[in-house]
């Protein structure tokens, strides 16, 4: 009988303030919800929310570097509010939709934008284009019971020192609480689930050697270094 691997240990992310860490189960994101960043990407309509989804294992936590991805040549960033869940849920009401949320963090959104476009295209699924590795960097996550829950404060992004992102919380088309309780009509909501909601304008393309950093308001930073794929670090 041949070795059976070791059961795999679910990514994690640190606490601010704590020595405890956050466990991650899976990773939603939700599309085009800042009405500018709609605009950017050729639409211009309040559509009901669509999401996706990223591997867990694509999680890259904060103070690691972000390896330029193979089998492309145009790789964006996106800011986004994470949202961290630590309590099960379905067909959530709206106002109790903050029961569920344990805390937030700054997430970057990695895509690879040309592979995502050539799916478009043809009518297939995002994942080559959104869901590679390392796809999915975050800070460290701040408990809603410290911070509360914003729903309005600046989130930005600037790669080596230039913003290239700059929006609000209170642009979201579709708020956190509204997300939270849509999705679940789809999907039994879990401990350690993140959701990731959505960026606004200005997304762009990164070069190995940049740094970016990402920003939001009244909850914390990210800042990662993009470098070439074999220099991973």
């Amino acid at each position: 009988m041949t070795d059976i691997p070791a059961a795999w240990a679910p990514p994690s992310l640190p606490i601010a303030g704590h020595d405890a860490t956050f466990p991650v189960r899976r990773i939603f994101c939700v599309g085009r919800n800042y009405s500018e960043h709609v605009r950017e990407m050729g639409e211009d309509s309040r559509e009901l929310p669509f999401f996706f989804m990223k591997p867990a294992d694509s999680l890259l936590p904060e103070g690691r570097n972000f390896p330029y991805p193979s089998e492309t040549q145009n790789v964006h960033h996106e800011v986004e509010l994470v949202v961290a869940l630590h309590k099960e849920g379905r067909n959530i009401p709206r106002p109790k939709a903050r029961e569920h949320i344990f805390g937030y963090g700054v997430g970057l959104d990695m895509t690879r934008r040309d592979l995502q476009g050539e799916a478009k295209q043809k009518g297939r699924p995002w994942e080559v284009g959104k869901a590679f590795d390392h796809a999915a960097p975050c800070s460290r996550l701040y408990p809603a019971a410290e911070i509360g829950h914003p729903t309005e404060g600046r989130i930005a992004l600037s790669v080596d020192d230039e913003e290239r992102q700059v929006g609000d919380l209170s642009q979201m088309t579709w708020a956190v609480d509204e997300l939270l309780s849509y999705l679940s009509r789809y999907f039994t909501l879990l401990p350690g689930d993140l959701v990731y909601t959505g960026t606004p304008a200005g997304v762009g393309p990164v070069l190995p050697g940049n740094r970016l950093h990402g920003t939001i308001e009244r909850i914390g930073d990210l800042t990662c270094q993009v470098m070439p794929a074999a220099a991973q670090g």
